[in-house]
């Protein structure tokens, strides 16, 4: 027997379903107009370098970190409809002898305040100080130098990009936790490369590893284009890690790319490589398939054309940080976000089996770390059983005991 309602509720059961059925066909709320619309505007300054590269595969592609502002920024305006707000993404380019602080005024004179920046270290602290008297906030996007957020930190800078200490923390911990205690150590000679080289020095002495012996690589690179340069490191990385101490792995400090990649396969002694060659801690990898990141990966694939890259993730977790902060604390204006964006109610999904928030004493991102072969995510740090009083993600990188940092008000 077909129960019949009373009239009344009739009309509230057809009416409740309407409305239901437009707000699903309408993404879930009523669509207002883009013009009436508080607006959110972020600019990213784009650091344009020829960089080397070592191997065609790694080209890196004319929009890096680009795509991946993108495809958050479609995220974030689509959550925005639902609670009435827009956002904007102003691209703009940054090259070596351009004045940093004339490109941030154009485009604060665009009516830009959150500003992502992928350039160096040096660049990103003109650009701080630069923005400072202009309400503007920074977020790092690639600079891993651990002095940003200790002795130079800035607090109109949010990292998003890893330190090398939280970098060479998530290669320690997977080789302890495999018991691979006794590093080979080979460091590259330029000052990246050493400090590279100590933040791993850092890691051993941290976690309980053992450098038996470290070596400086300092050979002239050949050309990878000719038959020779092929040769030419077939014979010389057998020759640089011949007569070692026992070790178990061999640990490589080459943020130049001059030599790491080509320690594999070719040492004197059957070991395994990590660190910048062989196993590699990355923001993020094309092969993850965890935490629905083969959703994240096919809709980049279908709006770039190619496969994502750790700065293309660093740029979309920026910005969707920024949307997350909008959308959460209820406001467009920029200091209203980073206000809400270092408290302690934010955090942000980003695929990777946790949310990630802000260590309020330097600004850090706090996040999990690949552990890449080129192929696969092999493993993911912090490492079971690396235990931490507040959160695991923390024994990754300087601590709050730790800090130089001193945040103005």
């Amino acid at each position: 027997m077909t129960r019949r309602w009373p009239g009344p509720i009739r009309r509230i059961r057809r009416l409740v379903v309407a409305v239901a059925a437009a707000l699903i066909l309408s993404g879930g709320a009523p669509r207002a107009r883009a013009d009436e619309m508080p607006g959110v505007k972020i600019g990213y300054l784009r650091w344009i370098e020829r960089q080397p590269y070592i191997s065609l595969t790694e080209r890196p592609a004319a929009d890096e970190g680009l795509a991946g502002a993108k495809l958050a920024l479609a995220d974030d305006n689509t959550t925005g409809r639902l609670v009435g707000q827009q956002f904007e993404l102003a691209d703009a380019k940054l090259r070596p002898d351009d004045d940093a602080g004339a490109a941030l005024s154009q485009l604060v004179a665009q009516g830009v305040k959150l500003v992502m920046t992928d350039a160096p270290s040096a660049t990103v602290l003109k650009l701080a100080d630069a923005g400072k008297a202009q309400g503007v906030a920074l977020f790092n996007l690639a600079a891993t130098d651990d002095a940003l957020r200790e002795q130079d930190c800035r607090s109109n800078v949010i990292h998003v990009a890893p330190t090398r200490t939280m970098l060479a923390d998530a290669v320690a911990q997977y080789l302890v936790w495999k018991r691979w205690t006794r590093w080979l150590l080979a460091v590259g000679p330029n000052p990246d490369d050493i400090a590279l080289g100590d933040a791993y020095r850092r890691a051993a002495k941290r976690f309980g590893a053992r450098i038996v012996e470290s070596r400086t690589y300092d050979a002239p690179a050949g050309s990878r284009e000719t038959d020779t340069g092929l040769l030419q490191m077939q014979q010389q990385m057998p020759v640089f890690t011949q007569n070692a101490p026992a070790y178990d792995v061999l640990v490589a400090a080459d943020e130049s790319e001059a030599f790491g990649e080509y320690l594999p396969y070719r040492t004197w002694d059957a070991r395994p490589v990590a660190g910048s060659g062989g196993l590699e801690p990355v923001v993020w990898d094309p092969s993850s398939e965890s935490w629905a990141g083969t959703q994240l990966q096919s809709r980049f694939v279908r709006s770039a054309h190619r496969l994502m890259t750790s700065l293309d993730m660093e740029a979309w977790t920026a910005m969707r940080m920024v949307g997350e902060a909008a959308t959460r604390g209820k406001t467009t204006d920029p200091a209203g976000i980073i206000a809400y964006m270092k408290g302690s109610d934010f955090k942000v999904a980003a695929y990777k089996g946790q949310e990630l928030t802000l260590r309020d004493w330097n600004l850090q991102l706090r996040q999990p770390i690949f552990l890449s072969d080129g192929r696969n995510v092999v493993s993911v740090s912090p490492q079971p059983g690396f235990l931490h009083q507040l959160t695991e993600l923390d024994t990754l990188g300087v601590d709050r005991p730790e800090t130089k940092c001193k945040l103005a008000k």
